[in-house]
């Protein structure tokens, strides 16, 4: 709908927040097309799509397959096809001549650039190519992408249209300051940005500065939706020359952000698109939902089951599956052993209840008895302890695939963050599954979110007693995480200092931790790396995911 009290004296842009599809370039030029007439119908004069729209992102080794870079180049031409008066910008693989190249490696890089096209009249006018290659985190772009070396400004109307691209402006100067010395009175900027907790604030804060340095206006328009472990969250903005923020796009959804600005100093901003702001948690939990169900849906599965143990991971799990992919898609299986407490399976029952999923019931008792008899002689004569104990948990692990296998669910693992960490959770056990939803989530958090989603407005969904019970596996008589582990209040935040903000054990201990459990905690890390080298994929909610945020040798000797 066009936004009220047009001025024909701005520029009215349209931004659009989509959620490309890695892979499916035909649906995305589509989804970039429907976009494109949506703002034209609006009054935009200028549409913008986010990095690699047409591609999806990030395409990794896709783009080394020529038959799927043809694809995005076809896909492209139809696009372009589309286009009248009005301008479209769109992120596309551009398989280059390297013309613009100032790589020294591009001898041994493919002959490809992360570029934004600029489509009008049914072609393709102009095409800009990204000059910052972010190689860090999550990002591999050096390996795949030759940089660009030359701005790219284009006339819209009155006004003239800088493009760049994400990194361009993560750092002072560079391409920002090019484009407005080439005359630019508008930087637009296409990004496949993830969320990460305070990924705005590191947004606006370079924004802010390229606009205030280069006195000019910036239009910053990301791509929305979950792509295997990330999470692109939206949240488009307009900025000012001043720094202000005059118009946002929804966060975790699809958006036409369509908003009027004077540039060139006609006139004041007469329209405003402004999204409702989540509160912090809020935000986390919205990115878990849309994850957890882009992972789910995009990897051909509808229905989900959960391990559900009376525990809070697995009650966080439920709860996130019922609201990514609906009650009655999910299944909460309990699975009891001769060590699960009476309250543990009647939190349960009233969990499942009170989410309205779907409830099934299997005793592992008979299972521990017959492994118990086919182990007897190679465990005659030794003690009961941790591998009895993680034998229930690949009992477990065993019947949820089974059940994935038989009707066709995808199985969500439920260990958080601070487990995964030190090792406390059994490699094909509580670990077996096809998406982790709390794989960076700490077990602090975790208490958070809860009470969050019982506040949300519809009741008490997850049981109160659940919240107020110690933590436990419950694989021996009266066991609780603090038998192996300090408590969450001392644990998460000495591993949010190892293992995310990379400190000493010598730092750690110098904030004022004690020096024993620093070095127990820090070895018990190190040593639980080949476990998570096999751990299922988990939505990213931190700047220093394990994955490809953090890459650690597993072999190694290095300690401190």
């Amino acid at each position: 709908m066009p936004v009220p009290g047009y001025d024909r004296g701005a520029m009215r842009l349209a931004l659009a927040q989509l959620d490309a599809t890695v892979g499916d370039v035909a649906a995305n030029a589509a989804g970039i097309v429907d976009a494109y007439r949506a703002g034209v119908a609006a009054g935009a004069d200028l549409v913008i799509t986010p990095e690699l729209a047409l591609s999806g992102y990030p395409p990794e080794d896709l783009v080394l397959k020529p038959a799927f870079v043809d694809a995005v180049a076809d896909g492209l031409r139809r696009v372009a096809a589309a286009t009248g008066s009005v301008p479209l910008v769109v992120g596309f693989v551009e398989r280059c001549a390297g013309a613009d190249d100032v790589d020294p490696w591009a001898a041994v890089r493919p002959p490809l650039s992360n570029a934004a096209a600029v489509c009008r009249d049914g072609a393709v006018a102009a095409v800009y190519r990204k000059q910052r290659l972010p190689n860090y985190g999550v990002f591999d772009e050096a390996r795949y992408f030759r940089p660009g070396g030359t701005p790219v400004v284009v006339p819209v109307g009155d006004a003239r249209v800088g493009v760049t691209i994400c990194e361009d402006l993560w750092g002072d100067g560079g391409p920002v300051r090019q484009a407005c010395d080439a005359g630019a009175q508008l930087v637009v900027n296409l990004n496949a940005s993830p969320y990460c907790r305070g990924k705005r604030a590191q947004r606006e804060h370079w924004v802010r500065r390229h606009a205030r340095a280069c006195d000019t206006w910036i239009a910053y328009c990301n791509e929305v939706g979950g792509q295997d472990e990330v999470v692109f969250d939206g949240d488009s903005f307009v900025m000012a020359p001043d720094g202000t923020v005059v118009a946002r796009g929804a966060q975790f959804a699809a958006d036409l952000v369509v908003v009027d600005v004077p540039v060139g100093g006609a006139g004041a901003v007469v329209a405003r698109a402004d999204a409702a702001r989540l509160d912090p948690l809020a935000e986390v939990y919205a990115a878990l939902v849309l994850g957890t169900r882009d992972y789910v849906r995009g990897n051909g599965f509808r229905r989900a089951v959960v391990g559900v143990s009376g525990g809070i991971d697995s009650a966080l799990v439920a709860a996130i599956a019922a609201d990514a992919l609906g009650c009655e898609a999910v299944t909460g299986v309990a699975m009891p052993s001769p060590y699960s407490s009476p309250a543990s399976l009647a939190d349960a029952k009233q969990l499942a209840a009170n989410l309205a999923i779907g409830w099934l019931e299997l005793p592992i008792g008979p299972v521990m008895d017959a492994f118990g008899a086919t182990l007897a002689e190679p465990f005659a004569g030794t003690p009961t302890g941790v591998a009895e104990e993680n034998l229930q948990s690949r009992i477990r692990g065993t019947l949820l695939m089974a059940l994935s296998n038989k009707r066709g669910d995808i199985v969500l693992a439920t260990g958080n963050k601070s487990e995964y960490a030190v090792g406390y959770a059994t490699l094909y056990g509580d670990m077996a599954g096809g998406f982790a939803v709390l794989k960076d989530v700490s077990k602090l958090l975790v208490f958070e979110l809860c009470r969050h989603r019982n506040a949300a407005g519809d009741g008490e969904v997850i049981p109160q007693a659940i919240l107020d019970k110690p933590p436990s596996a419950e694989l021996r008589p009266g066991q609780r995480d603090t038998d192996s582990l300090p408590p969450y209040k001392v644990l998460d935040p000495i591993l949010q200092a190892y293992v995310e903000d990379d400190r000493s054990v010598a730092e750690i201990v110098a904030a004022g931790y004690d020096a024993t459990v620093v070095r127990d905690v820090a070895r018990l890390v190190d040593r639980a790396e080949y476990k998570r080298r096999q751990a299922a994929p988990g939505v990213k909610i931190t700047p220093r995911a394990f994955g490809k945020d953090r890459r650690l040798p597993i072999t190694q000797r290095w300690s401190g």
